[in-house]
């Protein structure tokens, strides 16, 4: 990073410390490159197998047989079931994770748009629904359900931008989420309607 010299690195032990850290740098990160990204996958499946070998029955059978479970084990279809079984617990490792440090720069006052950013481009408003506790609400707003031509939608008012916004499900299965830019609820429900007339149910085989 061509800046980072820009950036103030104080040591725990200098008075300032805490305000310098608590002050947000911009930007936050560089994105991964592909090596970085490799050693991520290398790492999650080094945790993964871990954890498969201790919950596999057939790793089990060898320990309880005082025999070594040999890498080549691996390749059996139930030991790749027990290492589904890990990345489904990792996966879940990531997402209370993810809702800690979303909720930690949110309080240390990042916006729902910086958290969407950085889970890798997300719209604010599904920031906002995935950790709903991150930022600190300015004020509360009733959310407004919406059924219409066999489809439902639910309109949102964004107190960060002061504006109304909605997520919709047409009867077609179709799905569409706005911005934050309508000015009024009316004018939310307007559009959210237009998008659920729009994507109502195909006709059936034969219909006139």
């Amino acid at each position: 990073m061509s800046d980072a010299r820009a950036i103030p690195t104080p040591e725990p032990s200098d008075d300032d410390f805490w305000t310098t850290v608590l002050t947000a740098v911009d930007p936050a990160w560089r994105d991964p490159g592909t090596g970085d990204t490799f050693d991520m996958d290398e790492q999650v499946l080094d945790a993964a197998r871990s954890l498969a070998e201790r919950i596999s029955t057939r790793a089990h059978a060898y320990r309880a047989a005082g025999k070594p479970f040999d890498t080549a084990l691996m390749a059996a279809p139930d030991v790749q079931l027990a290492l589904l079984r890990s990345l489904h617990e990792a996966k879940l490792s990531v997402e209370r994770l993810a809702e800690s440090a979303a909720t930690v720069a949110g309080r240390g006052g990042a916006s729902y748009a910086q958290l969407g950013a950085a889970w890798g481009g997300i719209k604010r408003q599904s920031a906002r629904l995935k950790w709903p506790h991150a930022v600190p609400k300015k004020s509360a707003s009733e959310s407004i359900p919406l059924h219409y031509a066999g489809g439902d939608a639910v309109i949102h008012h964004d107190p960060g931008a002061d504006a109304w916004w909605y997520t919709a499900t047409g009867a077609d299965q179709r799905e569409d989420e706005s911005e934050a830019v309508y000015a009024t609820s009316a004018e939310a429900i307007a559009r959210a309607t237009e998008f659920l007339l729009t994507h109502t149910r195909p006709a059936a085989p034969g219909a006139v």
